[in-house]
């Protein structure tokens, strides 16, 4: 796969929650890593730019085979990177093409906004620096050693721990080499942005899962004893599903499900490496999984966190800036899926807990779904 086409898969894998920019780059297989993230941040940094360049040119209705992310890139490549210089073969000739007019277009779009660099093309929130201010959050794989452990290595290798943290403040400030435990997460470190530990020894051995603490909240609240029989609904790319298996210490059965056999296929990948031996994965609709099926009769806890608008993930924030929120039909379409999997979940025979979780700020996906549930199986849950 060539430059430009492993920037736009990692791309779309971004967008459809794969895994972080970080760590599709690194899983890739492209050999010059350096070179893809540096294009993919750039592309991904002046992507509301590029969107409207590329819409007003009329580039993918004039070339209908060509993908939106792969015309992101190949835009940004022509119009802000480098032009193609010294490569591009087939997409330098395809871009040509279109060159003077995307080109027309950019410069009406500087005019209109009374701006003269591109740089200043972009919003205040989307400028260098200010993606990058959110702490790096790395989970402390349980299954394969213990915090204690994990804070010692760090400390060898020049780090300086400066213990469970007090405030929001405290994780705001952290510089350097300084990193604290999580004031909620037992299991949880806070080392400060921009940290990098895609090639550290203890992640690629699977002791460290590289997981923002948002996403781990679901399965911190499902609390599943050891033992349990749990579903995981919605389970790919597996950062949770991981997490419930080390609060399940490995003892118990977790059923994973996923329509998409790619995103189960590295689950499956990340799973193994972070010790998992009690997860079951399926590729299945979990909307087609029977809850009188006797394989699912102990399962006492589900996890749900279905596809959403991501209207909440930061990175998408910064990087979609302007768009506001979803479309109402968009929403409309989401939350009636939800709907469905929550009220399908619900109809286990003995589930006693379920945490349904989105990366939405949207109370159609969340307050609303919930509400409309409870509704349906009144004196059931609460």
């Amino acid at each position: 796969m060539g430059l430009y086409a492993a920037a736009a898969a990692v791309l779309a894998g971004v967008e459809s929650r794969q895994g972080s920019l970080k760590g599709l780059v690194y899983s890739s297989n492209f050999q010059n890593v350096k070179q893809l993230y540096a294009l993919v941040c750039e592309t991904q940094r002046y992507s509301a730019v590029l969107d409207a360049v590329i819409a007003s040119a009329g580039l993918l209705r004039a070339e209908k085979k060509l993908r939106p992310h792969l015309a992101k890139v190949l835009v940004y490549e022509l119009l802000l990177g480098k032009g193609f210089r010294g490569g591009g073969g087939r997409w330098k000739a395809l871009l040509g093409r279109h060159q003077a007019r995307l080109k027309a277009e950019l410069a009406r779009l500087k005019v209109h906004r009374g701006v003269s660099r591109n740089e200043d093309l972009l919003q205040e929130r989307s400028r260098p620096g200010q993606a990058y201010q959110v702490p790096r959050f790395v989970r402390v794989n349980t299954l394969k050693t213990c915090p204690e452990d994990v804070i010692d290595y760090f400390k060898r290798q020049g780090f300086s721990y400066q213990g469970r943290a007090s405030s929001l403040e405290d994780l705001r400030t952290l510089k350097g080499q300084h990193f604290l435990l999580d004031p909620l997460l037992p299991e949880l470190l806070v080392f400060p942005a921009q940290t990098d530990l895609h090639e550290h020894p203890l992640y690629r051995a699977g002791h460290l899962i590289l997981q923002d603490k948002a996403s781990c909240l679901p399965a911190m609240l499902l609390s599943p004893p050891p033992g349990s029989h749990v579903i995981d609904a919605c389970a790919a790319p597996g950062n949770k599903t991981s997490y419930i298996a080390a609060l399940l210490k490995n003892q118990g059965k977790i059923f994973a499900f996923d329509q998409d056999a790619k995103r189960l296929a590295a689950m499956a990948t990340l799973l193994a490496r972070a010790g998992v031996s009690c997860c079951e994965l399926a590729e299945k609709d979990f909307l087609t999984v029977s809850p009188s099926d006797q394989r699912y009769s102990q399962v006492q806890y589900i996890l749900l966190d279905p596809s959403c608008s991501g209207s909440g993930m930061l990175s998408r924030q910064l990087e979609e800036h302007g768009e506001g929120t979803p479309s109402k039909e968009r929403l409309q379409a989401l939350a009636g899926f939800q709907q469905r999997a929550l009220c399908h979940a619900l109809s286990f025979p003995s589930l006693q807990r379920l945490v349904y979780s989105t990366c939405s700020l949207c109370q159609e996906e969340n307050e609303d779904v919930v509400q409309e549930a409870l509704q349906q199986n009144l004196g059931t849950f609460r």
